[in-house]
């Protein structure tokens, strides 16, 4: 995928940490993560290595997620909640697009070990919007990134994550908004996602723990509830039925 990555160095979006604390990754995802002008990416990768296990693995995203909402609420008096948590199975190619959520949300991806080849970008959307004086929805409206003239007008503010690796335990948090701009009250600042397989196998598995987590007023209930937390932190499952692929099982 040719891209030109301008805005930001690899090392403030690729992250190796010296140790699994999550109090210590939580404050760094943070800060690059839920961004609320254009200095910081809006996104980064948070690679654990390979021998951390699966279970373990979504412990450490469930409390990562704990000390960021520490962090929010100190920093603006809200919380964080869940909306949603899965496992699945993904190898579908995608064009820059947001995943369906409020106006301030970031996804929390938690990628495994997996044979099957892919590569990750991210597209500054709401850079681009602010660069032409429209809002994030205004600029999707408009500018459709799913069409070819919008995809090519994102070029110059997309960074193909190049640390991106298969072969690791990888949380990459993705600021998932579309909240407009303002120098007077702050807003988080989204980004699009796009994903290339470049040979998907059936009989192989990429398997995604994926979370969407929102900006939500204090005392706020999480929308995930303790039981189903736990179900995805423990399960063995993994989704890999869908309307475009009847023919496949879920994992159990």
């Amino acid at each position: 995928m040719k891209t030109t990555s301008t805005l930001f160095k690899h090392d403030m979006f690729c992250l190796r940490p010296s140790s699994l604390d999550a109090q210590s990754i939580a404050a760094d995802v943070y800060d690059r993560t839920c961004r609320t002008s254009f200095d910081q990416p809006g996104f980064c990768v948070v690679n654990v290595g390979d021998t951390i296990g699966s279970v373990a693995f979504r412990q450490l995203m469930a409390d990562i997620k704990r000390e960021m909402a520490a962090i929010h609420s100190l920093k603006t008096g809200k919380t964080l909640i869940y909306l949603s948590v899965a496992r699945f199975d993904q190898q579908e190619s995608t064009k820059p697009h947001l995943d369906g959520g409020p106006d301030e949300c970031f996804l929390m991806l938690g990628y495994e070990p997996s044979e099957i080849e892919s590569e990750i970008e991210i597209s500054d959307y709401t850079k681009c919007a602010f660069d032409l004086g429209l809002t994030p929805k205004e600029f999707m409206a408009k500018h459709n990134p799913m069409f070819k003239a919008g995809h090519e007008m994102l070029r110059p503010y997309t960074t193909r994550v190049v640390c991106f690796s298969p072969s690791s335990f990888q949380i990459v948090c993705i600021n998932n908004s579309s909240a407009p701009f303002s120098s007077s009250s702050a807003h988080w600042q989204g980004t699009l996602h796009t994903a290339k397989i470049l040979a998907p196998d059936e009989s192989k598995r990429r398997v995604i723990n994926s979370t969407m987590i929102a900006s939500a007023a204090p005392g706020s209930i999480d929308q995930v509830d303790e039981a189903t937390l736990n179900h995805f932190i423990h399960t063995s499952e993994v989704k890999r039925r869908g309307y475009d692929k009847s023919h496949l099982k879920d994992d159990v």
